[in-house]
């Protein structure tokens, strides 16, 4: 009989585990360690039992005691089994007088066992398993004793439960941070780690003096696809080409899946562009062979951008963007080709030569802008547009503006180039509105963190909203969550001055970044833009649909409204409307389209009678 301070001071040893981070089989491990220590017994042993499974945890005090945790798993019977079972202590006080377990018995006898007492683990109504206690002289065990041992077993029952809730917490962890960081359809891996090994490539590469490439695959007429066969079928393909794709790089090279048809290749340590040329070259041709999928064979091309750079001042958002920019000048070539953009020798260093140009591109009437329709969820109603900045370069084609602005900030020209937008913006909006006084649509204008930062931006957009005669609550500006993190305090001064002209506040690209909701409490933000990254995966990934529809809860408790970038499909569109989002924009209501053709269409559609997504779309085709 063990005495009252032998007991407490092992009970105090398993409360110490609470605070720790022992596992499973190192608290068993010492339990049946100590367990013999202090009780009148010669071995001990553990199994934990789950319900149609096999013991997932086994200890024991010696290999005696091993031998018949083991024969009991082996058989699925003995006092172990029993006492799971029943939730009650089984007492068995000679085995060879024992007339239960017909199978153990024998074979328990066979291997020298005398005696033995089992007691449940146990913690409320859930069964873990049992502790068995072995004996090497028949008898029964005083009453005391038992007690003991069954406290024992209890609280252990209690901090094993506490360490399966840390070890399931952890695997949770780890899956959450796996799928934060991979694509749940191919598993490849997402934006998110694509552009940390980027990072670590273009250190590698200053250091190494070896080259980096990004190349950048969009499918050609992929949309055609899911248009003919059905999403399903488009997915098939995408895994198929993830797969495809894979097997012809080499060890080290990494592979990413952005968002819909966009892969994009992480090639590191290349000796030149003569090897960068025959990745290219290979991807193309493995794209290009038929896919056997549940449909029969299909066929689709691929547009591959690239671009590379041997400096370690590279960074790694600007060498995604150009290879962005090389497939796109592939697409306008016909597509299922290859682009190289030599940042050395096209660009010219360091895109001096486009810096130059961008100064005079205003005088020269380059800068271009598109706007993308904003519908209303329920009724697809237009609401309003999206300012996308164009650059009709020359000799680059088309220039996106995601390599636009980071050039503009970077040559000290975002003052310029952002005011050209914001009244480009402005009048075209005017233009619309002389159509039907009534219609009155909302006219978003994303502001960079260096434009909306500069001295009185606040009193320079004033006077622009008189010179146009545009009322301020018909224009919101789109920030990102750069601005309230690198200077909260300017920005927040901002803000409020902006708010006093009637101008709205929207957060774009919520859930790309930090994604912290107490920016949405501390700001004046009047709307919350969802970013296309969860809106794509809605229809297949429930962590996505969670995040959605908690952010739409969120931003309306606190008087917000939300929109929806990148709906490309009727199934998205559908978990949006069930989620309650405000608005959506993206390729399923209309593509983006210039200011003559969005003129057109409010000719066509007073806002008494505005379109409908499908007479949207056709307008924009």
């Amino acid at each position: 009989m063990p005495s009252e301070q032998e007991l407490s001071g092992v009970l105090s040893e398993f409360a110490r585990t609470m605070l720790t981070d022992f596992p499973i089989q190192a608290i068993l491990d010492h339990l049946v360690t100590r367990i013999v220590d202090v009780l009148p017994i010669s071995a001990a042993g553990v199994t934990l039992i789950a319900p149609g499974a096999d013991p997932r945890y086994v200890a024991a005090s010696d290999g005696f005691a091993l031998r018949f945790e083991e024969l009991q798993t082996e058989l699925g019977e003995g006092p172990c089994v029993t006492a799971y079972q029943t939730g009650e202590a089984v007492a068995v006080v000679d085995l060879r007088t024992e007339a239960r377990f017909q199978r153990f018995v024998p074979r328990a006898l066979g291997a020298g066992l005398v005696a033995m007492f089992t007691f449940p683990l146990r913690s409320g109504p859930q069964q873990l398993g049992a502790l068995d206690l072995y004996c090497d002289t028949p008898g029964p065990m005083d009453a005391r004793t038992m007690e003991a041992a069954q406290t024992l077993a209890d609280v252990a029952a209690a901090y094993l439960l506490n360490a399966q809730a840390r070890a399931d917490l952890r695997a949770a962890s780890a899956l959450s941070q796996q799928r934060s960081l991979h694509d749940p359809l191919t598993g490849l891996p997402n934006r998110t780690l694509l552009l940390e090994r980027l990072e670590h490539a273009v250190r590698r590469g200053g250091r190494t003096g070896k080259v980096n490439a990004v190349l950048f695959v969009d499918l050609d007429h992929f949309k055609g696809v899911n248009d003919l066969y059905g999403h399903s079928v488009g997915d098939e393909l995408l895994v198929a080409v993830a797969q495809r794709v894979g097997g012809v790089l080499r060890p080290g090279d990494s592979l990413a899946r952005l968002s819909g048809d966009e892969f994009v290749i992480l090639c590191e340590d290349l000796d030149g562009s003569d090897e960068v040329d025959a990745i290219a070259t290979r991807v193309g041709a493995e794209v290009a062979a038929p896919f056997a999928l549940s449909v029969g064979d299909v066929e689709i091309t691929a547009s591959v951008g690239i671009a590379s750079s041997a400096r370690d001042d590279q960074l790694s958002e600007r060498l995604l963007l150009d290879a962005d920019t090389a497939m796109y000048q592939a697409k306008r070539k016909g597509g299922a080709r290859h682009q190289i953009l030599d940042l050395e020798r096209d660009l010219s260093t360091s895109g001096a030569t486009l810096a130059r140009d961008l100064h005079d591109a205003v005088a020269r009437g380059e800068l271009r802008t598109q706007y993308r329709p904003i519908v209303e969820t329920v009724e697809g109603r237009l609401f309003g547009v999206e300012t996308l900045l164009r650059w009709a370069h020359s000799s680059h084609g088309l220039l996106p503006s995601t390599l636009v602005v980071p050039l503009a900030e970077e040559s000290g020209l975002i003052t310029k180039v952002g005011g050209w937008i914001l009244e480009q913006t402005c009048r075209d909006g005017q233009r619309w509105q002389r159509h039907d006084r009534d219609a009155s649509l909302m006219l978003s204008v994303g502001v960079s963190a260096k434009q909306l930062m500069t001295p009185r931006f606040a009193h320079t957009l004033a006077t622009l909203l008189a010179d146009t005669d545009t009322d301020g609550q018909r224009l919101t500006l789109e920030v990102t969550e750069g601005v309230l993190i690198h200077d909260s305090e300017r920005a927040l001064l901002v803000l409020n001055a902006l708010k006093e002209l009637g101008v709205g506040i929207a957060l774009d690209d919520f859930g790309a970044g930090y994604s912290s909701l107490r920016y949405l409490k501390r700001f004046p933000i009047d709307m919350v833009k969802l970013d296309q990254g969860f809106v794509a995966d809605l229809d297949r990934d429930a962590v996505s649909r969670c995040i959605v529809g908690r952010v739409i809860e969120v931003a309306h408790l606190l008087g917000m409204t939300t929109v929806a970038e990148g709906v490309e499909t009727a199934e998205q569109h559908a978990e949006l409307e069930e989620f309650g989002c405000d608005y959506c924009q993206g390729d399923y209501f209309a593509p983006a389209m210039s200011a003559d053709e969005l003129d057109a269409l409010t000719r066509q559609h007073p806002a008494a009678g505005a379109p409908h997504p499908t007479i949207l779309a056709a307008a924009g085709s």
